[in-house]
């Protein structure tokens, strides 16, 4: 197997937990593959599968972020919201606001 093409390599090393300043990538358009793997590095070369693994872990955890980054109305919108909120009493923004967090909750690392 090899990296997927949309890894980031370096992302991936440190979700990893790994010391990413000791390798070394080929010159390839991606998939890349690691050609060195500094010998005094402490940490052992991860496999292709684990660097892939770890980048969709890293993908998925700020996934919740894109998906209340789509479902946010507009500043223009929020703002409107929040005007006649104050003038009628209610509380339109802030439940809107409540709906997408709850909806996306924040993923804990």
């Amino acid at each position: 197997m090899s990296i997927n093409n949309d890894v980031d390599i370096y992302l991936a090393i440190e979700k990893l937990g790994k010391n990413r300043n000791c390798f070394q990538l080929d010159d390839s358009c991606p998939p890349h593959k690691i050609i060195g793997w500094d010998s005094d590095n402490p940490d052992p070369q991860p496999s292709d599968d684990e660097i892939n693994a770890a980048w969709e872990a890293w993908k998925a955890e700020d996934k919740y972020k894109d998906n209340r980054r789509d479902a946010y109305p507009s500043y223009r919108e929020q703002l409107d919201m929040q005007y006649w909120d104050q003038v009628n009493g209610t509380t339109t923004w802030k439940d809107a606001i409540t709906k997408i967090k709850t909806d996306y909750p924040k993923t804990t690392k």
